[in-house]
Formats: C-alpha cells, sequence, structure tokens
C-alpha cells in the first residue's frame, strides 16, 4: 500500500491541472463535479491508507531508494498522525467545495475551473506537507500551500482591501519560509542529511546542541509559527481573514493554521528531540510561554471585535497558543489531548466561518453591530452558530471537549486555567453575536471609532440572495456532526492516541476517554462563556475595552512593515526563550 502514498498529493495536482487546461471549455457544473470528485476519491484514499498504516508507510519518490544509508530522493511517509491529517485536510476541502458550489457569481475571464482548480492545489500541498519526510520537501510544499493561499485571498482582485490583504500575507509568509529554509540550510550543512530522522541522528552523532543547532531550531521554527499564527507572527491572520472569500477561511483557519502546529510538533519531535537536538527545558519554555501569550492575546483581541470575520481569526489565535501548550509540556497526554482538539477545532472553526459567509450573502455584511436583530429568520444558522460557540467552550460531548479535556489534565496547574479562560472568552464572544445578530437581545450595541466594523463587505455571490442555498446550510451542520461524533464514537480517542504516540511518542500507552474532571472542567468553561456572553449583551457598558487594550487593538495597523518588524521581534524571543536550555547559552 506505501506505494499508493503519492496518489494523496498527485491526484489533487492532476485535477487542478486538467481544470486549468479545460476550465474555459467545461460548463460550471462539470468543473465543480470534477473538482469535487477528486477531493473526495482523496480523502478515501487517506482513510484506507490510515486503516492499514501499522507500521508506518514509507514510500522514497521515483524509486530514488538510499544506498549504503545515503539519499537524494524525495520520501513520503505515511505513519497515522500524517494520514489522519491528510484525511482532514481532504475532508475539509471537499467540505469548502461543496459549500461553494456556484459560490461566485461569475468566474474570472469564463474560465470556471480556475477556483476549484486553486482549491484543489492547495489540497495537494497541504497533504504533502503533512507527510513530508524530509525537511526541504516539507518547505517546498510549505511554499506551494503558501503561493496558492496567497492567490486565493486576493481572489476577488477587483477589490483594493482583497489585494492589500493578500500582499501582507504574501510577504509576511515568504518571510517565514525563508526563515525556515535558511534554518535547514545550517541544518543541511551540519548533518549532511536533508531527512528528518536522519538529521535527528546526525545531530546527536554530533554531541550536544551549539549556536549553530539553536539558530537551525530557532529558524525552522519560525517559519511554522508564523504558518500556525502564534503571537506575534499572527498579525496576517486577521487581516487575510477579513478579505479572502468565506471558503478560504474554512480552509485557512480550519487546517492550514492546525498544520503549522502540526509542523512544529512533527519537527521537534522527528529532529531536535534527541541529545544533540535542543533540551526539553528550552522548548518548553518557549512554546508554553509563546502559547500563553498567544492564547492571551487572541481571546483579549476576539471579545473586542465586531467584524465577525476577524473575531474568528482571534479565535483562532487563541486555539493556537492552547495547542502549542499542550506540545510545549512534552507528555505523551497532552499531545493525544491536543491532536483530538485540533480535529474537533478545525470542523467547528469551519462550521462558524461557513455561518458567516451565509450571513454576508444574505445581508451583505459581517458587522455585528449593524447584523443587529436582522438574522432571526435564519433560524437553523442561529442553532449552529450557537452550537459552534458551545463547542468552543468545551461542551460536552464534542471532541473539542474530550481533546480539551485531556490537554487539560496533561499540562495541569496554572495552565489549566489559561485553557478555561481562553476557551470560555472566545466561545462568549461566539454566543454574544448569536444573541445580537440571530436574537436581537438587549440594546443596540454603540459603535467605536478604532474598531473595524466590517459593515462595508459586499456579498462574495455578486448579490444579495433573498434565500441561502441548501450547500451552504447542509455544510456546518454536516461539520459540527462531525465534530460531535469525535467525542461520541467510541474509541475514537483511543484510535487518535494510538496514531499520535506511535509517530511522535515512542509508542507511549495513554487513555484518552471521559473524566469527571474533564467534564467538570468543560461545563465551567460553558457556564463561564454563557455568563460573559449574557453579561456583554445585557450590560454591555460593563464589557467595553478598557484603555489599556487600546494600544494592543492598534498593534493590528495594517502596515506591512509593522509585521514584518514583529516577526523579528518573535524571532529573537524564541531564541532568547531557548538558549538558557541550551548548554553554554
Amino acid at each position: 500500500m506505501h506505494h499508493l502514498l503519492p496518489l494523496l498529493v498527485v491526484l489533487p495536482l492532476l485535477g487542478a491541472a486538467v481544470l486549468v487546461a479545460a476550465g474555459r471549455r467545461l460548463p460550471r457544473f462539470a468543473a465543480e463535479t470534477t473538482a469535487c470528485a477528486v477531493c473526495a476519491g482523496t480523502a478515501v484514499l487517506a482513510l484506507i491508507l490510515l486503516a492499514g498504516s501499522s507500521p508506518p508507510l514509507v514510500e522514497w519518490v521515483g524509486g530514488w531508494r538510499p544506498v549504503d544509508g545515503e539519499s537524494v530522493g524525495v520520501v513520503l511517509v505515511g505513519d497515522g498522525a500524517a494520514l489522519g491529517t491528510a484525511a482532514l485536510v481532504s475532508w475539509l476541502t471537499l467540505s469548502a467545495l461543496v459549500y461553494s458550489w456556484r459560490y461566485f457569481e461569475e468566474p474570472p475571464s469564463g474560465h470556471a475551473g480556475s477556483f476549484p482548480a486553486l482549491m484543489l492545489v492547495f489540497q495537494g500541498a497541504m497533504c504533502g506537507f503533512a507527510l513530508a519526510g524530509d525537511l526541504f520537501n516539507a518547505f517546498v510544499f510549505f511554499e506551494l500551500m503558501s503561493v496558492v493561499a496567497y492567490a486565493l485571498t486576493g481572489y476577488r482582485i477587483d477589490e483594493a482591501k482583497a489585494v492589500q490583504g493578500a500582499l501582507t500575507f504574501g510577504v509576511v509568509n515568504s518571510l517565514g519560509a525563508y526563515a525556515m529554509l535558511m534554518g535547514i540550510g545550517l541544518l543541511y550543512a551540519r548533518t549532511g542529511e536533508l531527512t528528518m530522522t536522519k538529521i535527528g541522528r546526525g545531530l546527536d552523532a554530533h554531541g550536544g546542541p551549539d549556536a549553530l543547532v539553536l539558530a537551525g531550531f530557532v529558524l525552522v521554527l519560525t517559519g511554522l509559527l508564523v504558518k500556525a499564527a502564534a503571537v506575534p507572527f499572527h498579525f496576517w491572520l486577521p487581516d487575510a481573514h477579513a478579505v479572502a472569500p468565506t471558503p478560504v477561511c474554512m480552509l485557512m483557519s480550519g487546517v492550514m493554521v492546525e498544520l503549522g502546529a502540526y509542523g512544529v510538533w512533527r519537527v521537534y519531535t522527528t529532529v531536535f528531540s534527541g541529545p544533540g537536538g535542543i533540551p526539553a527545558a528550552g522548548l518548553t519554555r518557549a512554546l508554553v510561554v509563546l502559547g500563553t501569550l498567544s492564547a492571551a492575546t487572541g481571546a483579549l483581541m476576539c471579545w473586542y471585535q465586531r467584524h465577525i470575520k476577524r473575531l474568528l481569526a482571534y479565535s483562532t489565535v487563541a486555539h493556537t497558543g492552547l495547542f502549542l501548550i499542550g506540545i510545549g509540556v512534552l507528555a505523551p497526554e497532552a499531545d493525544d489531548g491536543v491532536a483530538l482538539y485540533l480535529l474537533g477545532h478545525a470542523c467547528v472553526k469551519a462550521a462558524l466561518f461557513a455561518c458567516t459567509g451565509a450571513l454576508l450573502d444574505r445581508f451583505g455584511s459581517v458587522d455585528e453591530h449593524a447584523l443587529y436583530g436582522r438574522a432571526g429568520a435564519l433560524r437553523g444558522f442561529a442553532v449552529m452558530f450557537a452550537v459552534g460557540g458551545l463547542a468552543l467552550a468545551g461542551l460536552p460531548p464534542f471532541g473539542t471537549a474530550l481533546g480539551k479535556a485531556t490537554a487539560e489534565e496533561a499540562v495541569g496547574g496554572p495552565l489549566t486555567v489559561v485553557y478555561v479562560l481562553a476557551s470560555a472568552i472566545t466561545a462568549g464572544a461566539v454566543l454574544r453575536v448569536t444573541a445580537r445578530v440571530f436574537l436581537g437581545l438587549g440594546p443596540r450595541p454603540e459603535d467605536a471609532d478604532f474598531e473595524t466594523s466590517g459593515s462595508d463587505e459586499q456579498p462574495e455571490t455578486g448579490r444579495i440572495l433573498g434565500r441561502i442555498p441548501d450547500s451552504m446550510t447542509a455544510v456546518p451542520a454536516v461539520l459540527l456532526a462531525t465534530a460531535l461524533a469525535m467525542g461520541v464514537v467510541p474509541g475514537f480517542g483511543a484510535l487518535v492516541a494510538r496514531a499520535v504516540n506511535e509517530a511522535g511518542s515512542g509508542g507511549a500507552q495513554v487513555s484518552v476517554h471521559w473524566t469527571p474532571h474533564g467534564v467538570l472542567l468543560g461545563l465551567l468553561s460553558v457556564l463561564l462563556a454563557v455568563a460573559l456572553a449574557a453579561l456583554a449583551v445585557t450590560r454591555p457598558h460593563r464589557v467595553t475595552a478598557p484603555g489599556w487594550a487600546s494600544p494592543l487593538r492598534r498593534l493590528q495597523s495594517g502596515h506591512v512593515g509593522d509585521y514584518v518588524a514583529w516577526l523579528l521581534v518573535g524571532a529573537t524571543v524564541l531564541g532568547a526563550l531557548v538558549l538558557p536550555g541550551v548548554p553554554g547559552g
């Protein structure tokens, strides 16, 4: 079965090539059907390979196998974590394609295959990144992912703000990619290897870590943390989400950002976790500090947004912080919890963006204040938005709740408080939007001069919809049902744990199951989220932004030069946090 691994990358790319070549002659129905069929086939293949991935599948593309221990080929590794990630990528891409069925009023230049082709290339790049067994080709797929995401972000090229958001995305993510490439170059100079496992063995054979290893680690992680949108590398994310088409936002927050966190886990456990890599204390310090900063900043900024897409983007930043904390404590239980939390979050966040897109196309706005009470007739979307908020808070029995509870118990102590507060605040913001927009509860909220409103957005369908298409309604419902199934289906958590532990925890035996403590923490987060939402709706003056929060909000300046400066600051801080753990540092 290992010979089928390359098809997870090749099938979407071939499908995209067909759509580009024949898109001008294909009717739109045929182009979009072809894209969905290719994406669904890739998802099924990923699940089939996942079922037979023990032991891990390894394929040297083109037959360039190692000779006398030396290799120049491209290696794909299909362990449970990689194939599970590829299956998630394919499932969410299929969801986004179904959601976008006849989405845009008219394809650009009459090319019906352009948008689905870009989505398939995006899928292929993300699958390739998940499966890459060597650092250089991980970088190649990383860059392909960024280039396509850049094009998709600025897809509505006739709008100046879409071009600006895409440019910001392109510049910041390209700099992150260059940092990653420089780090790979340093590691190659030290070990003469590009395969991740061989780099790890080469570093161990050389002895303890030194300045070169530290620099390589910091540069590689900088690129991955930019993609993960961790603070202070996160500024591109809200700007990109504000202008990107809704199906693209579903993939960015649903899986692309998660791939950054996955990359951090994969690279550390495979390359830097040995005696010649980065000591555990340094890695823990760096990820826990940056994760806590991301969770706090993302939650605070999420709470004070009225632009619903930006609100959800900052929620993603906050949850990225929680993922990094779980990875940083270096406990198998935390890894398992983060993996399950990540899977559930991907489906829930994609569903919330899908609901937001429906609001935009029905009312021509994503401004919480301008939409006050206008969406009362959309009862189904009201239910889904509320359920999505509760799932973000960690309401049992959703998969997000089981993953969050497992990670909370593993991190322990004050970090558990970070999990509870960050999830409650972000969920409270979503529930507040539900109460105001769909139910019209509380007094009409007052405007603030420095807020980005989202009231001047244009519907992505080219016109205001009188009725929401069934595809746009079904997709978020199915995604939320998937997130629920992750916590309800017997043995699913154990399967995720086994896949993660075999890939990165040396086969540690960890049991993932519901516990009274985890259920109580989930219910506590839900109650806190509901209380915050109720307070915001009934007494809005009690939750207005304090004066000290204004400078933090104004850091999201929209100037790409500022974001580049923060990227450099973040890389410096990352090095400073890791350095004390390095001997002689």
